[in-house]
């Protein structure tokens, strides 16, 4: 499945027609499964035991066109909304949104915004849309679970870990996997296959230190650098922010991977290295490494299966034990037409006794359920997801 336009117009890491538009072309994906999920093995003993559900996996539905202005100049523009039928529904431009201009010179785009790092991301991970409880997104970024969610409406961001954006079927990812409000971005022309992204978030919730109120001033960039030729992708970037705040916190990460595609089947590979300065007195580091890969069983039918590891945190050079986690994924896509296809994945999530890791996508609540005074740390979260994938 081939990201939209923003992951084009933002990281250069899929195609779409978009730009050859003269309409407004309506879009979306309607992606529903019936989940089977369980929490084990807690420190508090508050083992959730398992729990059905029904989750819509990043479901959205968005409008995109182009207008050509002369001269080789394109004005375009995107407004995608989150979708959620599982329950009471919304409507808004939450995810890739914007517009901007394109031409010889590359593409220009302000918004809410996909940076390069949260689209390499996306884009080595072996899921349609890389959704589901079995993404990787799980552990990639989150520096033991400290750096979660993204900046509010107003540009804010705490930099610390806050479980109320892990609750039970929420999104539950690093800063660096979200999406940029009140950024820009410049997208170069493809060079024999290499093209370059450069991002920047404004600093509009900038604020002085007051009695009421500590000082902020969160700004950032995300860059990236990608190779795409043939079969082959490699990209490397990097996402730096500071959040301007009394401390001088910043937090940053790199990430390098890339794909092969043979044909009947494909690998693919990531490195992860998330830091933060001057967080809670420390710096504080983690590295993450992914590998995965899908075969072509039939010409209709896909096996997928991936495994992350995300070592201990280290504070200031030393290891803080048992704070890793690791992920497994396997699973199935059976392609019914072009665009519809069933799906099934078992995901398993085991937590080191210190660490609290949820799933990045449709999150089981591990963060939220313990009752006051009670730890989840060391749980084990896994789930079977049976569903029906619709693109249009």
């Amino acid at each position: 499945m081939q990201k939209n336009l923003i992951a084009l117009a933002v990281a250069g890491l899929a195609s779409t027609g978009a730009f050859a538009q003269a309409n407004v072309t309506v879009y979306g994906i309607a992606d529903g499964s019936f989940d089977v999920v369980r929490v084990s093995n807690t420190a508090g003993n508050t083992d959730l035991g398992n729990m059905t559900r029904v989750s819509t996996n990043s479901s959205y539905i968005g409008f995109k066109g182009a207008e050509a202005l002369g001269n080789g100049l394109t004005a375009v523009f995107q407004l995608e909304s989150g979708v959620s039928f599982d329950n009471t529904g919304s409507f808004g431009a939450t995810r890739d949104s914007f517009v901007g201009v394109a031409g010889g010179f590359g593409t220009v785009v302000l918004g809410n915004l996909t940076g390069p790092t949260r689209a390499l991301g996306a884009a080595v991970d072996v899921n349609a849309g890389a959704t589901g409880i079995g993404a990787n997104s799980a552990l990639l970024g989150k520096l033991g679970n400290n750096l979660l969610s993204s900046t509010d409406g107003n540009g804010n961001y705490p930099g610390t870990s806050n479980s109320s954006t892990c609750g039970r079927s929420s999104t539950c990812t690093s800063i660096f996997d979200t999406r940029w409000k009140n950024a820009i971005a410049y997208v170069s022309p493809s060079f024999a296959g290499l093209n370059a992204t450069v991002a920047y978030v404004a600093n509009e919730n900038k604020t002085f230190h007051n009695i009421n109120a500590a000082a902020a001033n969160t700004t950032g960039y995300d860059v990236g650098l990608k190779y795409a030729n043939g079969p082959a992708m490699a990209a490397v970037t990097y996402n730096a922010v500071s959040l301007g705040n009394d401390a001088g916190t910043n937090v940053s990460d790199l990430r390098v991977g890339g794909t092969f595609d043979f044909g009947i089947a494909s690998v693919r590979a990531v490195f992860d290295h998330a830091r933060a300065n001057h967080f809670n007195g420390s710096t504080v580091t983690q590295n993450v490494f992914g590998l995965g890969g899908t075969f072509n069983v039939t010409p209709a039918g896909k096996l997928l299966a991936q495994a992350y590891y995300a070592r201990d945190l280290k504070a200031n050079g030393s290891s803080a034990s048992d704070t890793g986690a690791k992920l497994f994924e396997v699973g199935y896509e059976h392609s019914l037409s072009k665009r519809t296809m069933l799906k099934a994945v078992y995901a398993h999530l085991n937590n080191d006794n210190k660490a609290s890791y949820d799933f990045g996508i449709n999150a089981v609540g591990i963060n939220t359920s313990a009752a006051t005074g009670l730890s989840n740390a060391g749980a084990t979260v896994q789930g079977i997801q049976l569903g029906l994938r619709h693109s249009f």
